[in-house]
């Protein structure tokens, strides 16, 4: 597959193997990207993620891949399982390891002197010795501290001065400090919403789905699939249906504010794997998905 760039070396020996897979089913079937993503309805910039490991392909696509390709769906499904798997315990150690570091600085920064030196050793330079990494930390730990001394004193100054010397106000009660918001937390990479700015908006497009979504619950109707796909970065879910006939339609819906149901629906047209919009929900089992065949039998999770 000289085709092809070679894959991270970092990447989880599942994940790797399924990609390999994808591409091995391209180069048989002899077509390009922009034919298996017209043929299959995923778009091609969304092909050549999948197939270079920037982002896992949905279930969808496999599955809408192996119809193409004619491959068998339920061996390449297996892969795909497993794939996402590795895939988010993978998304899961990157979160824990980037948390621990921010709080990590967080409390350096307001002059813990145990927080100096307890990141992850993964997120620690690579090459120190033992002994130099020592005497580092407390070079480091002295200037920190000195460091939040100074910004202490001069944050001090600030105030006082800002206040009026500390005067009271008129009513004789001491002004209190204003105390600012803290930044929003940043979104992972690719990521281009969070909670209610996801609200109606194509999960695929905003980032949330491959290796940041997981398969709530899902349920079989006649032929068709439907589950419930839940995004925690993003906190929210949405409905996507495989297997399924022109004319289907599927359905997500989820409480809202005051208790009513917000719903985000999506017929099936040549795509015959196709995913609703999204709904804003605190938690994967708030959502239900429901699946209604052009034959009129219906089926929904949970």
């Amino acid at each position: 597959m000289a085709r092809w760039k070679a894959l991270p070396d970092e990447l989880d020996p599942r994940v790797a193997e399924f990609v390999g897979q994808l591409r091995l089913l391209v180069d048989r079937s002899g077509l390009g990207v922009a034919a298996v993503a017209d043929r299959t309805g995923y778009s091609r910039t969304s092909w050549e993620r999948y197939l270079s490991a920037g982002l896992l392909a949905p279930k969808g696509a496999v599955v809408a891949l192996a119809e193409v390709t004619g491959a068998s769906p339920v061996h390449l499904a297996t892969m795909w399982e497993l794939a996402e798997r590795a895939w988010s315990r993978s998304e899961m150690r990157h979160d824990t390891t980037m948390e621990a570091i921010r709080i990590s600085r967080a409390r350096a920064a307001l002059g813990d002197p145990g927080a100096l030196g307890a990141e992850p050793e993964d997120a620690r330079p690579v090459g120190a010795g033992a002994g130099s990494g020592e005497g580092g930390a407390r070079r480091k730990r002295g200037l920190v501290l000195l460091l939040v001394g100074v910004v202490g004193v001069l944050v001090g100054v600030g105030v006082w001065f800002t206040r009026g010397g500390g005067e009271e106000d008129v009513a004789g009660t001491p002004k209190k400090p204003v105390v600012s918001a803290s930044p929003r937390q940043a979104l992972p990479s690719g990521v281009k919403c969070a909670g209610a700015s996801c609200a109606g908006k194509d999960p695929e497009t905003m980032g949330c789905s491959g290796r940041l979504a997981t398969t709530a619950t899902s349920v079989t109707v006649g032929g068709a699939l439907v589950e419930v796909r839940y995004s925690e970065t993003c906190g929210a879910a949405w409905a996507r249906v495989t297997r399924a006939g022109v004319g289907d339609r599927v359905e997500v819906s989820a409480d809202g504010a005051g208790g009513a149901s917000v719903k985000q629906r999506a017929v099936v047209g040549t795509d015959v794997n196709t995913y609703t919009p999204m709904v804003v929900v605190r938690g994967a089992g708030e959502a239900r998905a429901c699946v209604t065949l052009g034959s009129g039998e219906t089926g929904c999770t949970g």
